[in-house]
């Protein structure tokens, strides 16, 4: 019997190495995947901080293009010398788009009459009253203009939506923030740039 239970605690063991090493490989595996979220989150969330904080910031200087705009005529960055200005380029079929947008509708309506201002480009393909009425739909009031790929290219190239860039009162690119730039990383940044001289 003694001779029984011993080769049964054998078996036990020999099917317990297994699983072991089974859960050694998911625990393993979870902590890659987490790992590798971690990361993502940091990527995308150390831009806004540095934004927001005022942490390395750029001084490249902001290429001269001009954008169609949905209005008619054309916008400069030329023209909005003097201003902040964030440049964000977007789409209507991209979702962290959508829920950035209301953000920059606040601080533009909050830090407009302080020499804050948005300016739109949109990568949509379709017609311009496609996005205007997208837009309209809601209550976007910003400047908005369309993408061409010339606009994309001297930024440096626009490879993920949305992207933005935050210019100084100067025409300088400070930050460059790919992905959602959070409403209230937005302001803080917006409100220490509008403060330098």
């Amino acid at each position: 019997m003694s001779r029984k239970r011993g080769q049964g605690k054998a078996a036990q063991l020999e099917g317990a190495a297994p699983s072991g090493t089974k859960r050694r490989i998911r625990i393993s595996i979870e902590m890659v995947l987490w790992l590798v979220v971690a990361t993502l989150l940091v990527h995308r969330v150390t831009p806004q901080v540095r934004a927001a904080f005022g942490f390395d910031a750029g001084s490249a200087a902001a290429p001269p293009v001009a954008v169609p705009m949905l209005a008619g005529g054309q916008i400069g960055l030329a023209d909005l010398r003097g201003q902040v200005v964030l440049v964000n380029f977007w789409a209507t079929w991209c979702p962290p788009c959508r829920l950035e947008m209301p953000g920059f509708q606040d601080v533009y309506e909050a830090k407009r009459a302080q020499g804050f201002t948005i300016l739109g480009i949109s990568a949509d393909d379709g017609p311009p009253a496609n996005v205007q009425a997208f837009l309209t739909e809601r209550g976007i009031t910003y400047p908005v203009g369309m993408n061409m790929p010339q606009i994309a290219l001297a930024f440096g190239g626009v490879n993920s939506y949305p992207t933005s860039f935050l210019i100084d009162r100067s025409g300088n690119i400070r930050y460059v923030v790919r992905g959602i730039f959070a409403e209230a990383a937005l302001a803080q940044a917006v409100d220490r740039l509008l403060a330098e001289s």
